[in-house]
């Protein structure tokens, strides 16, 4: 293949891989994501297979590389790198995973070496993983909702989704989803929405949620039982929380009457007004919560 780009290092033989990214950088509430992305890299056999030009899209004075000195030495610098991953879920499905940061710079170049690679492999699924702080309640089920465009937008009802209009920032997701419409590569961008105020804890209840959904819209066998089990001593932590402070008791309250009262999204939850939605990215990027 080629692009200016990218560097490969193997160029194996894949049928119809799915996908899966979530990039470091932008909004992830609980590491919901990147908690998935672990994960999935965990319980696969993977290996890299290219590497992205991270001198053209990494601002290193932001995304600074690690020094390691011995004895005063300098010896070594390791640089930020945005890696294409190869693996193969337990039933033999093959997948691509795109780790790394999120590009500083060149989105649309970036979102051409994406597509150009998925054309490639022949992908036949573009997956992307996040996460939000959301006014729901740790007591309800964790709910994931969809985001993709209109050429995608088959794969909505299978998700769910939040109603009407919002306009929030935008993180690279965004611009790959639009740029795997311009190719014609199916794709969607799964979220799961986490109490706001347990966003800036890591919630690994976000991350089962996100491997549950992709293993059901990629058609893939994946593992979440561990990640159930770490959720599990979650709830608990957070329910001591709650128990001992009434006016986090009171909020809970709340947002249980209105998870259980309100319609809105596919699967029911309460639809938050634009305002808020924002609010509660706003009060995420502060590091406020518990």
């Amino acid at each position: 293949m080629d692009n200016d780009y990218i560097i490969f290092l193997d160029e194996p033989q894949l049928h119809e891989p799915v996908l899966v990214y979530a990039l470091e950088g932008w909004i992830d509430a609980g590491l919901g994501a990147q908690t998935a992305l672990s994960n999935l890299l965990s319980q696969i056999d993977n290996e890299v297979i290219a590497k992205f030009d991270t001198e053209y899209f990494i601002d290193q004075r932001a995304r600074r590389p690690t020094v390691r000195i011995t004895d005063g030495v300098t010896t070594e610098l390791v640089w930020p790198e945005i890696e294409l991953r190869v693996g193969r879920d337990r039933d033999g499905a093959d997948l691509l995973i795109l780790v790394g940061p999120e590009p500083d710079f060149h989105w649309s170049d970036f979102v051409d070496a994406v597509t150009d690679t998925a054309d490639h492999f022949g992908v036949r699924l573009v997956v992307g993983l996040g996460a939000f702080p959301a006014p729901t309640p740790h007591t309800r089920p964790l709910r994931v909702v969809a985001t993709a465009p209109a050429d995608s937008e088959h794969l909505l009802p299978l998700i769910g989704t939040v109603e009407g209009d919002l306009e929030v920032p935008a993180g690279i997701s965004a611009a790959i989803e639009l740029g795997c419409a311009d190719v014609e590569i199916d794709v969607i961008t799964l979220w799961a929405r986490v109490p706001h105020y347990v966003a800036s804890m890591t919630y690994p209840q976000a991350a089962a949620a996100l491997i549950d959904h992709l293993a059901r819209i990629g058609g893939l066998s994946l593992d979440s039982s561990g990640l159930q089990s770490a959720a599990d001593e979650t709830r608990l932590r957070v329910d001591d929380l709650v128990t001992n402070n009434p006016e986090h008791a009171a909020m809970v309250e709340h947002l249980e009457s209105l998870a259980d009262e309100s319609e809105g999204t596919s699967f029911g939850d309460p639809v938050p007004e634009p305002e808020e939605l924002s609010a509660e990215l706003d009060r995420f990027l502060r590091g406020e919560g518990f």
